[in-house]
């Protein structure tokens, strides 16, 4: 009897035991809860970031001096997958900034608002900024923060490309072209125009900068004139170059104190890093100038070839790039066996300058003038410009030159390599391992528990 009795009060006691176990786990769950709702706590734990904001983004959100409102067009669902994704989106950013609001539209409700804001599908957004306000359709932090970049921006910069002599084009989207490029310029707030010289009296009055990009058909007189009015008025220019190109503009290499030399700048050592093509360049050194300032990153620049300078007495120059020490500018055919002759000059070589130089305006105040020259034109090209960090170089580059300062230390945002890759055995291992052992081994669990009980 006592034994039986013992034992009911152990059952007993080892349900009381459970209960207070399943009590306490309810009430530490109830707490935890709370203090998760009070004080939030993100960690993202992808490999990309893709859940946390990019520097550029908060780069960006330091820059704003007002408060920022977005409206978003959407019907009155809140099970709505769209609508959870601009909340998780606009949250992350409202994190940051306390100044960024976000209010939802019912489309169904308020037809006349749609109307008036030009909503064109559901779920755009309507952003706003001081008197400022631009819509967008697209949903992503890329999209937003470009968005509030261009918002940012108090007036319009034009960049004016050159064309009509075989240039690289801003629209064209062969290998060769800029098209990649200039799209994410306009992203930026940029507005890219092409003008044919030979057409034009004189450059509109906002143009923020010149792109001359490797013109393969000689520019008629008055057209190399037009672009010496530009730069003896203190306009920017952005002039690209290659080691082939057919058109030295001698009157503009004058007037800036440039030498272009022959050649095509090769680096043997780039073998080391999986480079197969002796003729990419290699680039991980920038100087501590404004425009290359807190920037590290590799570049890659394809068939360049080296440049020099003559000191002028107004102009300050500042090399951006140039090559390794083991490098040389090679003048033979790249074919066979490459390597060093005679003659040939040997590294590190400048293949980038920037010259800068103040002008004194009529009304007094001083003007920076602006010019880059880059003895390579394929690093910003459709088939190149992925390599590296060459898309964000440009960017700088464009922006130093539109003198928006501001935004150069705000890179573009790449994604990662997400996919995996492998092996077929691999493969039939981790299908085996998913399909088979997984379920197997559940199943055996299952059987086990069921055979205990079962016995007791």
């Amino acid at each position: 009897m006592n034994a039986g009795k013992d034992s009911v009060i152990s059952l007993h006691q080892r349900r009381l035991h459970s209960r207070s176990l399943l009590l306490l786990v309810v009430v530490m769950t109830l707490l935890l809860a709370l203090l998760s709702h009070l004080y939030p706590f993100h960690l993202d734990l992808t490999a990309t970031g893709r859940h946390t904001l990019s520097p550029a983004t908060l780069e960006t959100l330091k820059l704003l001096q007002q408060p920022v409102t977005i409206d978003a067009y959407i019907r009155d669902n809140h099970g709505h997958p769209l609508r959870q994704r601009i909340t998780a989106l606009i949250g992350r950013y409202q994190q940051q900034t306390p100044d960024l609001s976000l209010h939802f539209v019912d489309i169904d409700r308020e037809p006349q608002r749609v109307r008036a804001e030009s909503i064109t599908r559901e779920g755009e957004l309507v952003i706003r900024y001081g008197q400022r306000k631009e819509n967008l359709s697209t949903i992503g932090e890329q999209a937003l923060t470009n968005a509030l970049q261009r918002l940012l921006r108090t007036t319009e910069r034009q960049v004016i490309f050159i064309s009509g002599h075989g240039e690289r084009s801003p629209r064209r989207e062969a290998n060769h072209d800029l098209s990649l490029w200039a799209e994410g310029l306009k992203e930026k707030g940029l507005r890219i125009e092409e003008i044919q010289p030979a057409t034009t009296p004189a450059f509109p009055a906002e143009t923020a900068a010149v792109v001359l990009a490797s013109p393969r058909i000689a520019l008629l007189g008055g057209e190399v004139a037009l672009l010496q009015h530009h730069i003896g008025q203190g306009g920017n220019l952005l002039w690209l170059h290659d080691p082939d190109d057919p058109i030295p503009l001698l009157p503009l290499q004058q007037l800036l104190g440039i030498r272009f030399h022959p050649g095509t700048l090769v680096d043997p050592a780039t073998q080391q890093v999986g480079i197969d093509h002796p003729a990419m360049i290699l680039v991980n050194h920038y100087p501590n100038h404004p425009l290359s300032r807190d920037f590290g990153a590799i570049t890659l620049f394809p068939f360049a070839h080296p440049l020099s300078y003559d000191p002028q007495p107004s102009w300050q120059v500042t090399p951006l790039l140039q090559s390794q020490p083991q490098s040389w500018a090679e003048r033979g055919p790249l074919q066979g066996t490459i390597q060093l002759d005679d003659g040939e000059e040997r590294g590190p070589l400048p293949f980038a300058l920037i010259l800068e130089r103040q002008l004194e305006r009529e009304e007094g105040r001083a003007l920076q003038q602006r010019v880059v020259v880059v003895a390579d034109g394929d690093f910003l090209s459709n088939a190149y410009l992925g390599n590296g960090a060459n898309r964000e170089l440009g960017d700088r580059i464009l922006h130093w030159l539109a003198r928006d300062d501001h935004f150069i230390a705000i890179p573009p945002r790449t994604a990662g390599d997400t996919t995996l890759r492998l092996t077929p055995r691999s493969a039939t291992l981790l299908g085996f391992g998913f399909l088979i052992l997984l379920p197997g081994g559940l199943l055996t669990a299952g059987l086990i528990l069921w055979f205990r009980r079962r016995r007791r």
